[in-house]
């Protein structure tokens, strides 16, 4: 599943809780071996691009009494994280570190999966602002970031040009253009990931923040999804279909659908993730050289992604939590996060990174991709995800069929999250 290339090639999922040692970054909350040092674990979900491997040849050369053995398990996000959360429910120790969806930290802190961190153990002020949020629970550092995302808006730059038209900043200019000239030039005008699962949940967040409104707050205690900037952000996505900006075509469109038919020249704009600008960039593509991206547009102005990526954690029956801790801290030093980008093509946590002169001709999008991680949100933060995420995905499918108004969707989302909220 290209999700997890898309968001982080990962909607990785891992679990890891309340263990460790003060001291070495992890808290001294349970019975762990008087050193907590020794060989570990990585797991993954499926590591697309095979650079994980070197990296932790590496760690190994230099620390051969903690050696890491990578472990991959699907590529499918949804297998991964019933595979960990079998495990950890289990009480086994068979993995140490964690690569885990941004989105689910929150539920597997709640349900004791995975340890508190000591935040001065690592160094959080050198990372882009709004990753370290997706790594906290209620006020507890509970992972550390190790890839971000954020959505980007893709355009033909040579249709625009060609109309004198500069891309949209604005939900009203989009409209307009996918209105307008997609048409002339046998184009669908906007898609996104539409298809209920995961990517759905994620273009939903997106339009609602983008139109100044939000799902949930106070980490999933707070239903907020009842407002009018709610409801203007489900609007947004209703009438594109039934304007026909948005082609009911894209209604069954996740990453990959979405890409291919923007990199096969049916698209005029595009909301994906930062990777689709290598490979609609590549040799073959219909669109290579005839494209940009910018940031996703709002209701007034520049929008809001959703924030994307993995954290790394250390599950609560790690056997060596003080080695973990300090592997986390090498996966994310300055020099593997570079290589993260240049080798994994994977977006760093590292803010220095996206100023980087040499990085910057390398990977053009860069200053864009900053810009839209600063003022990216996380997916709404709750101890029961997984049941936010369907109950969203839900009512946005009724809503984009044209089935509910988004006044109805607003208010019973809002009703269906509710009851979430009050479940033990």
């Amino acid at each position: 599943m290209r999700w997890m290339r898309a968001a982080g090639r990962a909607l990785l999922v891992g679990a890891v809780v309340l263990a460790g040692y003060a001291g070495f970054g992890v808290r001294a909350d349970t019975g762990a071996a008087s050193e907590g040092r020794g060989p570990l674990t990585l797991v993954t979900a499926g590591d697309l691009t095979d650079y994980l491997s070197p990296l932790l040849d590496d760690w190994n050369a230099a620390h051969p009494g903690e050696r890491a053995t990578l472990v991959e398990l699907p590529d499918s996000a949804d297998e991964t994280r019933a595979q960990m959360i079998s495990e950890l429910r289990s009480g086994r120790d068979r993995f140490d570190v964690l690569n885990i969806d941004v989105a689910w930290t929150s539920e597997f802190a709640a349900a004791g999966w995975i340890s508190p961190l000591e935040r001065d153990r690592f160094p959080l002020d050198t990372f882009l602002r709004p990753v370290v949020d997706t790594a906290t629970f209620d006020g507890r550092l509970y992972a550390v970031p190790y890839v971000t995302n954020a959505g980007l808006l893709y355009y033909r730059k040579d249709i625009l040009d060609r109309e004198g038209e500069k891309p949209p900043r604005t939900w009203a200019e989009l409209v307009r253009q996918a209105r307008t000239i997609a048409p002339e030039y046998g184009l669908d005008g906007y898609a996104g990931q539409f298809l209920p699962y995961e990517g759905l949940t994620v273009n939903v967040t997106e339009a609602v923040h983008s139109a100044g409104g939000s799902i949930l707050r106070d980490d999933g205690d707070r239903v907020t999804v009842d407002s009018d900037a709610a409801r203007a952000g489900l609007r947004f996505l209703a009438d594109g279909v039934r304007d026909g900006w948005i082609s009911r075509d894209a209604l069954r469109y996740k990453e990959e659908e979405s890409r291919q038919a923007f990199q096969d020249g049916r698209l005029l704009f595009l909301r994906n993730w930062p990777y689709v600008y290598a490979d609609a960039g590549a040799s073959g593509s219909k669109v290579a050289g005839r494209f940009g991206a910018v940031p996703l547009p709002g209701a007034d102005g520049p929008g809001t992604s959703v924030l994307g990526g993995s954290n790394l954690a250390v599950s609560s029956h790690a056997r060596h939590p003080a080695s973990a801790a300090d592997l986390i801290s090498y996966l994310t030093s300055e020099r593997v996060q570079r290589q993260v980008l240049t080798e994994g093509s994977l977006p760093p946590v590292r803010a220095a990174l996206y100023e980087d002169p040499e990085l910057i001709r390398a990977y053009p999008y860069l200053p864009t991709l900053r810009q839209s991680v600063l003022s990216a949100v996380p997916r709404p933060k709750s101890p029961r995800y997984d049941q936010v995420s369907l109950a969203v995905q839900a009512v946005a499918q009724d809503v984009m069929a044209l089935r509910q108004t988004p006044e109805q969707a607003a208010a019973r989302l809002a009703r269906e999250l509710g009851a979430i909220s009050r479940k033990g």
